[in-house]
This record gives structure tokens, sequence and C-alpha cells, in this order.
């Protein structure tokens, strides 16, 4: 998962809202979200575990990468991480502080985790585990709320289509916008690759947006979970899979 915008606790009626978009080359071998047990999620077919998901009990999790120069895959996969807190019984607290003695096995990473009362990010690459207050969030490849183009303008479009349905938030995830190159981060891979990575929804050939997902929490503290998957040209790819 590449770019999650997300909502926690600014509204009583959906106190978590996420619309995501996950980025992989197409060829990668991928499972549709669907039912594991308790476990609602996506599975990545190389190296296992799951970029997002939700459990039956009310837990949520979501990873995504750090982009740097140089790869650095780490001693156990980024995927285990989210799947782990979805089938554990820890706090994201307990959780989180656990995983950061052990967080340097594992390749650069970003980690949302909650139990529908408290929300927790941590990342591997400078951001210590720690609550998050009230408000709206970009996460992508960089630090939470890092101004990269796609996350500003992802966040603000999250808040003006807050009360949207889903399929109008899978269609505000499909925006291909090319930001200007002065607006663009400089992560170290150059900007041939900063410009081909750098719209919400990506379409490079092999490379790019695999699935948008749409992540709730109702007043009544249940989670939902929808997924579209998309083709390299960017049509929907089969059906949405949901939770419900």
């Amino acid at each position: 998962m590449c770019t999650i915008l997300f909502a926690w606790q600014t509204d009583a009626t959906q106190p978590f809202l996420a619309a995501a978009n996950r980025d992989e080359f197409h060829h990668r071998p991928t499972q549709a979200a669907h039912w594991q047990g308790d476990v609602f999620c996506g599975v990545d077919l190389r190296a296992g575990g799951t970029w997002m998901g939700i459990h039956r009990q009310g837990r949520f999790a979501a990873v995504t990468n750090f982009r740097e120069p140089a790869l650095a895959a780490g001693e156990k996969s980024r995927g285990n991480l989210a799947m782990s807190f979805l089938t554990s019984t820890s706090t994201p607290q307990a959780f989180c502080q656990q995983l950061a003695k052990t967080q340097a096995q594992y390749g650069p990473f970003n980690l949302l985790v909650s139990d529908g009362s408290t929300l927790w990010y941590m990342s591997n690459r400078g951001a210590e585990p720690r609550a998050l207050a009230p408000g709206f969030y970009g996460l992508s490849n960089g630090l939470i709320n890092a101004p990269w183009p796609k996350v500003t303008a992802g966040v603000s479009a999250l808040r003006e289509h807050f009360y949207a349905d889903d399929a109008q938030l899978f269609a505000l995830l499909k925006n291909t916008q090319q930001p200007a190159d002065e607006t663009l981060p400089n992560t170290g891979v150059g900007i041939e690759m900063e410009r081909v990575v750098a719209p919400l929804f990506i379409q490079a050939g092999e490379y790019g947006t695999r699935s948008s997902a749409v992540v709730r929490l109702n007043a009544a503290g249940e989670w939902s979970m929808a997924e579209q998957n998309w083709d390299p040209e960017g049509n929907a790819s089969g059906p949405i899979h949901s939770s419900h």
C-alpha cells in the first residue's frame, strides 16, 4: 500500500475513514481481499502477509514501504506486521512498543494499527510509536503527513468527500494528475522516478496502482472494507471485494 488518506475521530458517526491505493508491479502475484477466518484482507502471494486488513473483533492495520535510494529487504517481511497485529490480542500501544525493539529486522516501513479506541503510528525510519490525535492524515512512502503533492491534495480531497460513498471515494483515488517538478520530494531516487510515482493513481506500464480500498469504522464500532483491483491500463479488474 503506497498512499493512505484517512480521518480519525473527526465525526462520531464515522470515527475512522480511509481511502487508500496500493502501488506494486502488476506481475507480482496477489490474492484479492477476502475473508480468511476472522481477517479480511488481500494477500501478497510472494512474501506472504498483507498491506491492509480488518478483523471481525474490531481491529485494523495497514503498512506502507518507506522510499529510499537503495532497497532494503530486511530479515522479515513487512507484510507480516499488519497480519501479526490483526491476529493478536495486543493493544495498539503494546504492539507498537514491542515492535520498536525489533523494527530493524524489517525493511523500511510505516505502520498504522487500531482497535477502534486508539490509532497508533510508527515507522522504523524515524517515527517513534505514538497515538494519533483526532484529525485528517496522509501517509505515503515518507513519514506521516509529509508534504508530498499527492498526500496534501489527497487529504484535502478526503475532507471534501468525507461523507461520500465507496464509488465516489474510488473515483477520488483515481487522480492521475502529474504534479509540477518543483513540488516533488527528493527521496534520493532521481527526478525521473519521482515523476513516475508522484500521482495518487500510478500508471507506468508494468508498475502502477494495483488496487484501491475504502475502510470505515461506524458509530457502533463495526469495521468494513471494500477493495477494487485495477489492470495496468487503469480499468477495473474484477468486481469490488467487500467485507459485507
